[in-house]
């Protein structure tokens, strides 16, 4: 059964969903294998691209080539193989205002391809559209907001710092440095 943008959206922001974007879960990841493994492959491939022409379009897109790999490959090169595309095409919806016609809690996940970039341009781009996002916020929502602020300069600080994320050397096959291997030995190093 075709998958479409509406779809993706519907899963991904559904209540029950929230609680499980920033988790490992096992059983999380294999619905989204099973009902969007596919979708994912083709966004990557561009077989989806013609869904970037409507701000929820573009949204589910980066959503597809951005987040689900994360969930579809854990621990495999394949988690971060869209990022480059998943950043152009965020990228392109910025330059459009597209982020701006989207509700705030959909709007972080336009920027986090961004967060997730080993590029220190795309990083303090990053911050900077979370600490606006965060300044318009709704009182009530604020902290929840400003967490997203706090994650964002912290992978910036990573990547100021070292021009890559440790984490995901071992995985990619990339030698550590000695200064890496001590980040990664501290307390809550990586994400």
């Amino acid at each position: 059964m075709p998958t479409t943008a509406q779809d993706v959206l519907d899963f991904w922001f559904a209540e029950a969903n929230a609680a499980r974007w920033f988790v490992v879960d096992d059983t999380f990841d294999a619905q989204i294998r099973e009902r969007f493994g596919a979708a994912a492959q083709g966004a990557a491939e561009g077989r989806l691209d013609d869904w970037a022409h409507t701000p929820p379009g573009w949204l589910a897109l980066l959503i597809l080539l951005d987040q689900f790999p994360r969930n579809l490959y854990r621990n495999d090169p394949r988690a971060w193989a869209a990022d480059a595309g998943a950043q152009r095409m965020a990228l392109s919806g910025l330059a459009r205002g597209d982020d701006r016609q989207l509700p705030a809690v959909q709007r972080v996940f336009a920027y986090l391809p961004l967060e997730h970039a080993e590029d220190l341009a795309l990083q303090r781009r990053s911050v900077a559209l979370f600490e606006a996002l965060a300044a318009e916020a709704e009182a009530e929502q604020r902290p929840l907001f400003d967490d997203y602020v706090d994650y964002a300069r912290r992978h910036h600080q990573v990547i100021a710092r070292f021009g890559r994320f440790p984490h995901r050397n071992a995985v990619l096959g990339r030698p550590s440095t000695p200064e890496e291997l001590h980040y990664l030995a501290q307390p809550g190093a990586g994400f």
